[in-house]
């Protein structure tokens, strides 16, 4: 296969056709294989996206390792910290192999990080200030991002796929942690059932941001149509959200929780849910990291970015 790529008898035409070819039968793409530079980029933004989102997403949770309110959960939530970190590692590990051929690297992505040229996922800069937040972001959040990476287990690219589903495995017990402590308070005192309730009108809007604007008319900025182009994914912004809605709206509901819209409700008819618009201005204001902690968020970021510099120097050292 890759003698027929990379013949030179072939046009870049027919490379290009070749690849589509390869990829409407259901081939895996490889590292080292011909892809059109439109999939390269594509792959490279959305994957260290995904990785330094995953990093972090560590950070707001991070904080409530010490504050947590028993050992027990101490543990629970430094071991998903730990997980999350883990696959923000491996994600930008399946970036850098792209990025080789540009003559770049790991180091790149947080350059571009702190730049600001690399935005990290709207969810993790908003704030955290509660035990009831911590828990939602495991049950809800986690769970928003296991139906957007369960739709690319079967990525037309084939170390991210493969990596996913590591991720996805992982990404089901966070959930099921964070569904744990929700069902605790809501069961709780009514102060802890208060707690829950301020989390959920807290989060409701980031959690509809989640998968992004329906179309790029919104923001200018959705890349939904490029990677179903590409079989990166198979369902639109809108669909994700949908899917979300049918999943978690009824869980939301059984706890005896509201949720911020007196305009959410399932029309039979069109078979879907209706629901009250975020106000994607402010989203395009988030991922400007203009968000309720962005900057502290990526200041703690950079600090140990640049408290770790030996380790990374002791590393290159021993190659």
């Amino acid at each position: 296969m890759s003698d027929v790529i990379f013949s030179n008898q072939l046009t870049e035409k027919e490379k290009y056709e070749h690849f589509l070819k390869r990829i409407k039968e259901g081939e895996k793409i490889e590292a080292d294989d011909w892809m059109p530079d439109e999939y390269r980029f594509t792959l490279i933004k959305l994957i260290s996206m995904h990785g330094i989102s995953e990093i972090m997403g560590a950070l707001p949770e991070k904080e409530w390792v010490p504050k947590a309110p028993s050992l027990k959960r101490k543990l629970g939530i430094m071991a998903k910290v730990q997980d999350e970190m883990g696959h923000g590692q491996l994600l930008l590990r399946v970036a850098e192999d792209l990025m080789k051929p540009l003559g770049k690297t790991r180091e790149d992505i947080l350059e571009d990080l702190f730049s600001g040229r690399l935005k990290f996922h709207n969810v993790f800069h908003m704030e955290a200030p509660t035990w009831g937040d911590a828990g939602l972001i495991g049950w809800l959040v986690d769970g928003a991002a296991i139906i957007s990476q369960t739709n690319m287990l079967n990525a037309s690219y084939g170390p991210y796929a493969r990596a996913l589903k590591r991720i996805c495995a992982e990404e089901v017990f966070h959930a099921q942690h964070g569904e744990a402590i929700i069902m605790a308070l809501a069961e709780g005192t009514k102060e802890q059932r208060e707690m829950v309730q301020e989390a959920v009108n807290r989060w409701w809007e980031a959690l509809l941001m989640f998968f992004g604007p329906a179309d790029a008319s919104t923001t200018g900025t959705s890349k939904q149509d490029i990677t179903i182009k590409y079989r990166i994914r198979t369902k639109t912004n809108e669909e994700l959200r949908q899917d979300f809605f049918s999943k978690y709206i009824p869980r939301v509901l059984s706890l005896g929780l509201t949720l911020p819209d007196e305009t959410l409700h399932f029309d039979k008819e069109q078979a879907l849910w209706v629901y009250k618009q975020p106000d994607w201005n402010r989203f395009k204001e988030i991922i400007k990291n203009n968000g309720p902690k962005s900057k502290d968020r990526l200041e703690l970021r950079k600090m140990a970015y640049i408290e770790n510099q030996w380790v990374r120097e002791a590393l290159n050292m021993a190659k």
